[in-house]
């Protein structure tokens, strides 16, 4: 049934740099297409690859070159031009992994570094079993020190107000209150978990909130939903932040959510925001998104809106992004494979359902045939307006060839196991005809996958960094290539010691990949 469009508020765009980050290049190009597409605003993690200065720079990324100031200034500008507001997304509390890329330093993604504000680091302790989260002095005191870089410095102030998103920093605090010093203060009579993540977080946007008055503060709702509506309001958090409720699942539970909504705007907090997701939210290693997976998600959230009280006032939604699940995962679906789902979301949300109507836009759009990635095809050859589309199409070869069933699953078929099992090769009965009939098939495999990774790498390194294209191919090719260079070199190895190596065909060349 269809629902009325989505109401009011900004239709935010998350962009996830801690994870295979655009070349400014593309970044604009990708800036361009959002406009086109309706987009209002974007949602910036920049996590690692900001250009912190100072004491700050062992924050910044090693393992590709940061991006460098005039960089951010120019995305933030060329969005302006387009009539989007920039929102910084800074971790504060959860998701404050050691870096992927700075060794053993702990690095504090935190509020301290993204927004200039200085959170005295003995409040800042990690435990060992969950390196993601802050353990917290519930007495420790949080100052501010606006002349330090940060994002909020970064992101002149843009109408209405400026909005900074305390975002991930208070989602998923694993092992809340399992720290030491934690555990010492809730040994007193009356302290809870709840208090004192509600302690740490009020104290951090009252930080900000001396030091930059109009700042607006978004903050993840999740550790929020277990508490009562008294709790909320007796912490004086609700005066200080706007939450954001974040649910990206295809079944989303309308009557929770909107039960959810309303008990934050009984306990104070009636300015309110949604978050969905268009990739980044199947599984920690997927490479394609599904398109209809994410519509789904958001035809729920279109039901949310429908159903909430005129009192709940939504600010937005922001359409997550993610690149990978955390600093310590692999790269999930990157930002090119993932537009056909986004334009897709967009046109449900400005329509309010995913008709065929929809479809159509979305096709005509990005010129493709399907939205769906994995059958996208193509109507025309120009790419003005599906950036990173030849990647894209890649991705899907690519992922499609790594996932069939004779490549995945070689080393199972009839001839490996019924003519190159163990046994036959510990004894040597092993029949050299069908051995190398096993390795040519091998061998063939192993030549397509080498082309077309390299075509995909060589597309992959204009869009991002080289070391996204390292890690996307060792994570994604590499264990599907190993088993086959396996059986190359062990038939290699077996034959020619039962047959002489001159009357070994030409063919018994095992294939090479690097």
């Amino acid at each position: 049934m269809k629902s009325p469009p989505w109401p009011k508020g900004k239709k935010l765009v998350h962009l996830d740099l801690k994870g295979a980050p655009p070349r400014l290049e593309y970044l604009l190009k990708l800036i361009e297409l959002f406009s086109k597409l309706g987009v209002d605003g974007l949602l910036v993690e920049y996590e690692d690859m900001f250009p912190y200065d100072g004491d700050l720079k062992l924050l910044q990324a090693t393992a590709q070159p940061p991006y460098s100031r005039e960089e951010v200034l120019s995305m933030q500008e060329f969005a302006k031009s387009k009539g989007m507001e920039v929102i910084p997304l800074v971790q504060t509390f959860g998701h404050m992994e050691v870096s992927r890329t700075s060794g053993l330093e702990l690095v504090l993604l935190a509020i301290s570094a993204t927004f200039s504000v200085g959170v005295q680091h003995h409040c800042l302790l990690f435990t060992a079993q969950c390196p993601s989260s802050v353990t917290v002095r519930a007495e420790a005191s949080t100052h501010v020190e606006p002349e330090r870089d940060g994002a909020v410095c970064e992101h002149p102030e843009s109408p209405p107000n400026r909005r900074g998103e305390a975002g991930d920093g208070d989602a998923e605090v694993y092992m809340l209150g399992e720290g030491e010093e934690s555990k010492l203060w809730l040994a007193s009579p009356g302290r809870t978990v709840e208090q004192l993540f509600l302690s740490h977080v009020t104290k951090v946007a009252q930080a900000i909130k001396e030091a930059w008055p109009d700042m607006t503060i978004i903050m993840w709702d999740d550790m929020m939903r277990g508490m009562s509506q008294d709790t909320l309001k007796a912490s004086g958090l609700v005066v200080l932040v706007q939450p954001m409720l974040w649910d990206y699942t295809p079944n989303l539970d309308v009557d929770t959510t909107v039960s959810l909504l309303e008990k934050y705007c009984r306990a104070g907090m009636s300015d309110l925001w949604a978050a969905s997701s268009f990739k980044g939210s199947t599984s920690v290693h997927t490479c394609v998104p599904s398109t209809q997976r994410h519509v789904d998600n958001h035809v729920q959230w279109l039901k949310v809106a429908a159903a909430l009280s005129a009192a709940v006032n939504l600010q937005g939604i922001a359409i997550t992004g993610w690149q990978r699940y955390d600093h310590l995962s692999v790269l999930c679906e990157l930002m090119h494979v993932g537009l056909p789902s986004l334009a897709a979301c967009l046109q449900t949300l400005s329509l309010g359902e995913f008709s065929p109507e929809a479809q159509s836009k979305v096709a005509e759009t990005l010129g493709i045939s399907s939205v769906e990635a994995e059958a996208m095809g193509r109507t025309t050859e120009d790419e003005s307006l599906f950036p990173g589309r030849r990647l894209a199409e890649l991705t899907v070869e690519l992922n499609s060839l790594l996932n069939s069933e004779d490549i995945r699953f070689f080393e199972n078929n009839m001839y490996v196991r019924g003519w190159f099992s163990s046994y036959h090769q510990q004894r040597k009965m092993v029949s050299p005809l069908i051995a190398m009939q096993i390795q040519s098939q091998a061998s063939a495999y192993l030549t397509a996958l080498q082309e077309k990774v390299e075509a995909l790498r060589e597309e992959m390194v204009l869009l991002y960094p080289e070391s996204t294209a390292q890690e996307w191919i060792v994570e994604h090719v590499s264990p599907v290539l190993a088993p086959l260079q396996r059986i190359t070199e062990d038939i290699t190895a077996c034959v020619n010691e039962m047959v002489p190596s001159n009357i070994l065909p030409a063919h018994n060349q095992t294939a090479s990949f690097e």
